[in-house]
Parts: C-alpha cells; sequence; structure tokens
C-alpha cells in the first residue's frame, strides 16, 4: 500500500477533495461534530504525573535508607524506642527535604498544551465564526490575520502577502513568506504551502484547510518527543547513587561479619545486634543529604543573583561538569532583532551603528558620523524603507515592533539619520511571490519600491548619484556589492523611487534605483566574549539553528564558532560520531535531529548543557544533563523543560553559572573527604572492640549525635567555602572519573586509621586505669569530635594547607569551631544529655589527650598532602580533574587547561 504524498507536495484542491473538505464554504456544523466525536478535540494529550504521596514514598527508595530503616527497625525491637525514634526522624528528615524540593515538577506537556489553546476563526456552514482551537477538525477551513496565532497544521489555499513567524517551531529567525504552490520534499523549515500549529502570523492573511489536529500536528510530534525523552540523572545523582551502592554493601557485609564474630567468641547476639547497629548507623553518612541539599540551594541563591533561575538543585552542580554547550543560535547568541548594519547608496558605502531596534546610533563614513541631509541619495535610500513599511516601532519596557523584523529594522535605521516620517500613504501594491516587490504612494507624488535586488535592478531605469542626480545605472557594480554583503550572511534589500503619473498604482512607474540597506540578527554584546571563556575553561559550544548554513557560519564566527558547518540532513544521513564532536556549527536542524545530536554527544561520554527559547529546543532541553532556556523570548514550553531559566536571556550568564557549578561541586568533594573519616572511623572503631573481646566503645545514639550535630555543623562552612581563583582556567572534570580521586581516598584512609588508633587505644587506656564505661564512650565521641575539628583546616584547600587564611576567608568556619566546642560542652557536662545519651564529664587529662590527637591528625595530613603534590601537580586543581576533550590539539585550540595555581599562592 502506497503511503499519500504530504499535504504540502500536492496542489491544495487534491488536499480539500482528500479531506472532505469544501475551500469555499467549509464544513457543515453536523459533519464537523461528527468528526470531533471521530478524532478526538485538537489538543495535546497530558501525561500522568506521580501523586504527591507516591513522590513522598520514592524518597524512601535508597539503599542507604533501608539500612537506617532496618537499623531503626533492630532497635526498637531490643527495646531502645527513644535510640529507634531518633533513627527514624533522621530517615524522614531526609526525606522531606528531598520530597519539596521534587514538588517543583516538569510542566514540559502542560506548556506545549497550552500553546495550542487558540481561538479560530473558522468557516462553517458558509458562515465564519470563532470557536475554541480545539473544537477544529480534519477539512476544517480556517482564515488567519497577522497577529493570529495557527491553531493546527494547516495546508494554505490562500496566501495574500502571508508570512509567519516560525522561530519557535524551526529557529528561523526572520518570518517565513507563505504561499499555495505544491513542493517537491522539503524540511520542515521549507514547506512554504503549510502553516504549523503553535506559530505567528506576521503578515497578510490566508486561508486553509485543517490536515493535522492535536497530536498529529509537528507541534503534538514535539509532544511525543518531550514525552518520550526520560529525565536524565546529573553526574552528581549518579555519582551519589553509585556511592550509595558502595557503601551500603560494604555496610552490610561489615555488620553481618560483626555479628557472626562476636557470636562466635561467645557474647550475647542482643548485644551484637546493638553492635550491628551501631555500626550501621554509624558508617551511614547521615549529614550528606542535609549538607549536599544546603549547598545546592546556597548556589542557587547565588544563581539567582547572577540572572538565572534555577529549577532543580542538581543542576547547580551538572553546569560545573559540562563538557559542551549546545547553543541555539536565534534569540540564544543572537538578539532575535533585526539590525540594519550596512547601506550603500549614490555609489557611496556607509555603516550604521547600534544594535537592535532601539534607534540609538549613527550614520557613519570612513570612520566619521554623517547627517543624512548632506547625503541626498542616502537620505531617500532611508526614506525608501521608511515609507515602503507595514511595521510599527513603539517604545514599552524597551523599543520592540509590530510587524515583520526586517521592516522593523528599516524604520530603525531611518530613525537613527533622524528621519521620522514621509508623506501619507494614499496607494500600496503588496509584495506578492509573483510580483516579488513592494511599492507605496504618498501624497506627494513620491513612489518607494523595495524588494530583492535581482529584481529592483530589473524595473530601474537609472540611479541616484551622490547628490541625488540621476546617473546611469551600473548593474554590475549595484550585484558585486550585494554578493559583497551576502558573503557575509547580511540581509539585503534594494530600494527605487519614482515619481506617480496618477492617484492610483496599479503598476509602478519609471524608476530610480536608491541604494542597498544590508542587515542581520546581531549577537548579542557579551556572547562572543562568553564563548571564549567558554572555551578557556575547556568547555565545548556547538551552535545549533534552524537557520541556512551561510548565516549559521557566518554568525558562528561572529562569535568565536569557527570550523565545519553540518546540515540537518547530514545528521539525519548518519555521520560518525568522531565528525559530530569536531563539529561547531549545525545547521537546518528539526527538533528530532536537534535530539539527536544530544544523546550522540551524551554516548560519547558528554556532559551536555542545552540553551535555547522556542517550542522546537522543548525535547533537547529535556535530555540534555540540564538544559537553559531564555526567561524573556523563551516559550514556556522551553522553560517548563529547563532546568535553568535566564532571566536576562544572556548566554553570557552560562558562563558565571558554570564557574558557579564548579565551584559547587568542589565544596561537595571537600565536605565529603572530610566526612567519610568519621563514618570509616566509626565502623572500624566497633569492628576492633568486637574483635578485641571489648565493651562498645559507643553507642547507636551516641553515632547519631556525632553524625548530626557534629558533622553537621562542622560541614555546613563547605556550603559557603569561597570558589578558587583559576577555576574557570582548568578543564572540566572527566564525566568518567569517580566522585573521589585515589590521593583523596588515601588521605580519607589515613585519617580513618588515625581516629581508630587514638579512639580505640585511648579508650582502652581510660578503661585499664578504672575509667567508667559512659566516661570511655565520651572519649571516644570527643576524639571523633575534635579530629573531625582539626581535619576540617586540611579539607578547606585539597591541595595547599589553609589555617588562619581559611577561617579570615570564610568567617563561618570560625563560627562552626566555636559552635562545635559549646555543643560539645553541653554533651560533656549537662546533667540531661547526659542521662540522655549515657555521656559522662571528662578531666583536664582527659581532653589533654584527646587534643593531642588532633593535632598529631592534623599534622600527619599536612604532611601527606606535600607529599601528594610533590608527586603529582595535577593536584593543584581542587577537582583533580581531566579534560574529555577528543585530543590534546584540540584542548589547547579550545584555550583548555590554563595554568594552575602554585601552593604557595593566596586563595
Amino acid at each position: 500500500m502506497t503511503t499519500a504524498p504530504a499535504p504540502y507536495r500536492r496542489t491544495a484542491e487534491e488536499v480539500v477533495r482528500e479531506f472532505g473538505g469544501d475551500a469555499s464554504h467549509g464544513l457543515a456544523s453536523g459533519e464537523a461534530a461528527r468528526r470531533l466525536e471521530r478524532d478526538g478535540p485538537n489538543t495535546l494529550p497530558a501525561a500522568r504525573g506521580r501523586g504527591p504521596v507516591v513522590r513522598f514514598l520514592l524518597q524512601f527508595n535508597s539503599p542507604l535508607i533501608y539500612v537506617l530503616l532496618a537499623s531503626a527497625a533492630v532497635t526498637g525491637l531490643l527495646g531502645e524506642h527513644v535510640d529507634a525514634l531518633v533513627i527514624l526522624g533522621v530517615v524522614v528528615v531526609n526525606a522531606v527535604v528531598g520530597f519539596v524540593q521534587e514538588s517543583r515538577a516538569e510542566k514540559a506537556l502542560g506548556a506545549l498544551a497550552a500553546m495550542a489553546q487558540t481561538a479560530a476563526l473558522v468557516v462553517r456552514d458558509g458562515a465564519a465564526r470563532r470557536v475554541p482551537s480545539a473544537e477544529l477538525v480534519r477539512g476544517d477551513l480556517v482564515r488567519l490575520e497577522a497577529g493570529d496565532k495557527v491553531p493546527a497544521d494547516l495546508r494554505l489555499l490562500r496566501a495574500d502577502e502571508f508570512a509567519v513567524d516560525e522561530s519557535a517551531l524551526t529557529g528561523e529567525s526572520v518570518p517565513v513568506a507563505k504561499g499555495t504552490a505544491a513542493q517537491d520534499e522539503a524540511a520542515l523549515a521549507d514547506r512554504a504551502g503549510m502553516a504549523f500549529s503553535g506559530t505567528l502570523a506576521t503578515a497578510g492573511s490566508a486561508a486553509g484547510l485543517v490536515v493535522a489536529t492535536g497530536a498529529d500536528t509537528e507541534l503534538g510530534g514535539i509532544n511525543r518527543l518531550v514525552q518520550g525523552t526520560g529525565a536524565v540523572r546529573t553526574p552528581l545523582t549518579r555519582k551519589i547513587t553509585h556511592f550509595s551502592k558502595i557503601v551500603t554493601v560494604a555496610i552490610l557485609a561489615l555488620a553481618a561479619l560483626t555479628f557472626l564474630i562476636g557470636v562466635l567468641r561467645g557474647r550475647g547476639a542482643t548485644e551484637m545486634l546493638t553492635a550491628a547497629v551501631a555500626l550501621a548507623v554509624g558508617a551511614i553518612p547521615e549529614g550528606l543529604p542535609a549538607v549536599v541539599t544546603i549547598t545546592l540551594a546556597l548556589g542557587v541563591s547565588r544563581m539567582v543573583r547572577r540572572g538565572a533561575i534555577v529549577r532543580h538543585l542538581p543542576a547547580v552542580e551538572t553546569l560545573g561538569s559540562t563538557t559542551v554547550i549546545c547553543t541555539d543560535k536565534t534569540g540564544t547568541l543572537t538578539q532575535n532583532q533585526m539590525t540594519v548594519t550596512a547601506v550603500t547608496a549614490g555609489g557611496r558605502d556607509y555603516t550604521v551603528t547600534g544594535t537592535g531596534y532601539a534607534p540609538t546610533g549613527t550614520i557613519r563614513r570612513d570612520g566619521r558620523d554623517v547627517d543624512a541631509a548632506a547625503h541626498p541619495a542616502l537620505r531617500e535610500t532611508l526614506l525608501a524603507g521608511l515609507g515602503c513599511n507595514d511595521a510599527q516601532l513603539h517604545r514599552r519596557d524597551g523599543w520592540h515592533i509590530t510587524g515583520d523584523p526586517t521592516e522593523g529594522a528599516l524604520l530603525t535605521s531611518a530613525a537613527k539619520a533622524g528621519l521620522d516620517g514621509v508623506p501619507d500613504r494614499v496607494a500600496t501594491l503588496p509584495f506578492t511571490a509573483e510580483r516579488r516587490y513592494m511599492a507605496t504612494l504618498h501624497q506627494d507624488g513620491a513612489v518607494y519600491v523595495k524588494g530583492p535586488v535581482e529584481r529592483i535592478l530589473e524595473l530601474c531605469e537609472d540611479a541616484a548619484g551622490p547628490d541625488g542626480a540621476p546617473v546611469p545605472l551600473d548593474r554590475a557594480a549595484v550585484t558585486a556589492r550585494a554578493e559583497a554583503y551576502g558573503g557575509q550572511a547580511l540581509r539585503v534589500l534594494a530600494f527605487a523611487r519614482g515619481r506617480a503619473g496618477g492617484s492610483g498604482l496599479d503598476e509602478p512607474p519609471p524608476l530610480t534605483f536608491l541604494g542597498l540597506q544590508a542587515m542581520l540578527d546581531p549577537p548579542r554584546e557579551d556572547a562572543a566574549r562568553a564563548v571564549r571563556t567558554c572555551h578557556d575553561a575547556g568547555v565545548q559550544v556547538k551552535m545549533i539553528t534552524g537557520d541556512h548554513a551561510a548565516t549559521a557560519r557566518a554568525v558562528g564566527a561572529r562569535v568565536g564558532l569557527h570550523g565545519e558547518v553540518m546540515t540537518g540532513a547530514e545528521l539525519t544521513a548518519g555521520v560518525s560520531a568522531d565528525r559530530v564532536q569536531a563539529t561547531t556549527v549545525f545547521a537546518r536542524v528539526s527538533p528530532e535531529q536537534k535530539l539527536r545530536l544530544v544523546q550522540i554527544l551524551q554516548d560519547r561520554g558528554h556532559v551536555i548543557a542545552m540553551t535555547g527559547d522556542g517550542v522546537n529546543d522543548a525535547p533537547a532541553l529535556k535530555q540534555a544533563d540540564i538544559g537553559v532556556a531564555m526567561g524573556r523570548a523563551g516559550t514556556d514550553a522551553a522553560k517548563e523543560s529547563a532546568d535553568m531559566v535566564l532571566t536576562g536571556d544572556d548566554f553570557a550568564s552560562i558562563e558565571k553559572a558554570v564557574e558557579e557549578g564548579r565551584g559547587v561541586f568542589d565544596n561537595l568533594v571537600k565536605f565529603i573527604v572530610w566526612a567519610l573519616p568519621s563514618n570509616i572511623g566509626l565502623g572500624l572503631v566497633l569492628v576492633a572492640a568486637i574483635v578485641a573481646g571489648t565493651a562498645l566503645p559507643v553507642l547507636p545514639l551516641q553515632v547519631l549525635w556525632l553524625n548530626m550535630t557534629a558533622v553537621l555543623v562542622l560541614g555546613l562552612p563547605f556550603s559557603v567555602e569561597p570558589k578558587d581563583e583559576h577555576i574557570m582556567s582548568r578543564p572540566p572534570r572527566d564525566p568518567s572519573l569517580p566522585l573521589l580521586t585515589r590521593a583523596m581516598t588515601l588521605r580519607i584512609l589515613a585519617v580513618s586509621a588515625i581516629l581508630l588508633a587514638g579512639a580505640f587505644g585511648l579508650q582502652h587506656w581510660e578503661r585499664a586505669h578504672g575509667a567508667t564505661p559512659q566516661v570511655a564512650q565520651t572519649i571516644v565521641v570527643n576524639v571523633f569530635a575534635l579530629t573531625l575539628l582539626t581535619y576540617l583546616f586540611n579539607c578547606l584547600s585539597l591541595d595547599r594547607p589553609l589555617l588562619w587564611r581559611g577561617v579570615r576567608r570564610n568567617p563561618w568556619v570560625g563560627a562552626s569551631v566555636l559552635a562545635l566546642v559549646a555543643i560539645q560542652a553541653l554533651y560533656t557536662y549537662a546533667p540531661f544529655m547526659n542521662g540522655l545519651f549515657h555521656s559522662a564529664p571528662l578531666g583536664a587529662g582527659a581532653w589533654a589527650r584527646i587534643v593531642v590527637i588532633a593535632a598529631v591528625s592534623y599534622v600527619v595530613i599536612e604532611i601527606l598532602k606535600y607529599v601528594q603534590w610533590r608527586a603529582d601537580p595535577a593536584l593543584r586543581q581542587p577537582s583533580g580533574g581531566r579534560s574529555p576533550l577528543p585530543a590534546a590539539g584540540a584542548q589547547e585550540e579550545s584555550g583548555a587547561g590554563g595554568k594552575p595555581s602554585s601552593p604557595e599562592e593566596e586563595p
């Protein structure tokens, strides 16, 4: 069975017959109702999300949480109800924190559905009426005017100077002129006979037959892509999950081994169960989720001050892991505001300063400002653009235009020359595909004409010289100048002037060629600098657009993206992943191809940040490791699919976000390196006690006290630790590297060994000298607390010593030290704490021995840091990351891997 060609490939009459429509009277109301019942409403299907109860219960779906819940159950069965409630409290608090963050659920499908909810002017029973777009059916006859949102996919039957802004769907920066002729196979952005759901009519009028509704539209196809795109786990969540599984297996194995050894040595099963619970609770880093959440939340607050709103907390850290930024062109790297940059008139070339629609700027020649009144040909060229124009320029929270962006650029160029009006228009010849020019007649008898260069040259008999007087027309020179502008990817329009012989304008009179105006969608002011900074940081930047290859290449060159340009057709045909990775600019890319591009790069191990503002960006935004949407120009679909929204639509904010993300990850690594020795040390001390056959050196409740007070209080300064000054001069971390490097692991094991020897040895010595079990256990808790305090200073920098400088640059360090001393004094000497936690007061001698162990730990780790730094200079980079770029040459070319800091430099 042969599939019928797509509607745009058939004539309008054939499409009307196929869909059982009527090009004049539309469908009958009864027939429309039957089709609506058969096909369903013209809406996008909404995805079913998880309810709040399910989302809350899923917070407990973690191997570490399973261990804690089992520990609480065992403790409760042993009659230690207070201990059990405390453990459960810790679990519930962590679940509530996670639930609150996850409640910011993604709403991309809802936003896409909202975009399709428009009122449509439909012809039924021979009469035009407005109906909700949801009631449209295939075969309906729909009329469109400038400013209307297209309610469904339409095959155009009539198009009068009709143009549509498809930038949100295709990425095409300029409104697309539409017609009714059938076409051969064409990309989505090139289907002139179609108007697509969710796009915006900017000029003219049209009538079209509905050929697709709801999920069958091109917008519905994007909806399916978004729905089929699963949530991507961030590098942090992947590493934490992997880390949690390893820790869980180790804890269970160690707890089981401890229980077995104790029972075999004749210890009671109840005592050994208590020991196993203490081991499990002690080895689990309960403070890790809280500190991770706080660190990410503080990163979010800093991002808001820098022009970015983060919707999902892990997105902050993901930015720091980013190896490739895939950025949209229109509205992201560029301003999405057409701007005239050059004028040729009377044989002279002029430049136009200023960007965007704001009429601030000047006309310059040979580096000097010119007065348009002294350059008649220039003045007439600008007046032609002002008069032969249907757009409007207005100021409201900045400068904006109503109408075609190209015509808006002509208004602005005239305003920069001080020209604010022409005599009133009395007649118009609108632009059509057949005519290929627009002409206007004004009250003073002047006729202004604009259009493509080759068409205007056909209509002209002579040209205006520099003084405005007629001179012979040099068509070759004009064509060469236009081609030179085209080589710079500038959009060029030609202008001519004539005098009407009467009051009508059936066709233009003899014309005098005036000049050319060349324009472009200018790059954002900081785009080139931001791209360069990303390259310096070892982050690849790839531009993805729906525009033509020549335009994409030129814009890419202006912002520092040079090299090969690949089209969407090439991407679909199948290219190697190596070639995709080496390409910096992608043109004529559809939503499906954009999504495929992100997936190819992810399969190569890259962490992808995707920026965009259109509906066409939504699937790729969701698939990327972090989606970044534009806050002002971005569609709701893009914003709700994204993890982060830039409030100022400024690509340069991404550079700041990458810097912030790297700082967040560094601080999280510092915290983990600092916190793990406590968990490992507690487990080792308990195992040593069981093997040695001595009393338990620490109880489960005392372990929780350490994990939820000492660890949390001392861990908080890592959340606000300042970023390293050279953080953007190093390559991104290799996503394949583990969370902790070999050097970091060695330090963790060294501190764990010191805690084992110090705590267990001192507890054994104190018991041998007559100390009660409560005193010995209190000493063990304080050995851990004070050793963690000195180890905090070791971890403020993972490669150089920071003692007093660490306090000076981060005042929270001093505050946390004082807070720990206070709470440990409370734990040791307050009677109610002695009763609750089975602690006991200590004498000066015990404190002296505790302080010696903590001081020895600090000195040993500083010596180890120095030895490691001497052996591996790469440790000067806090993350220890290496660039994942494909080759050293590529890395050097992009500017990655700048000069690292030396250990002597002031932080």
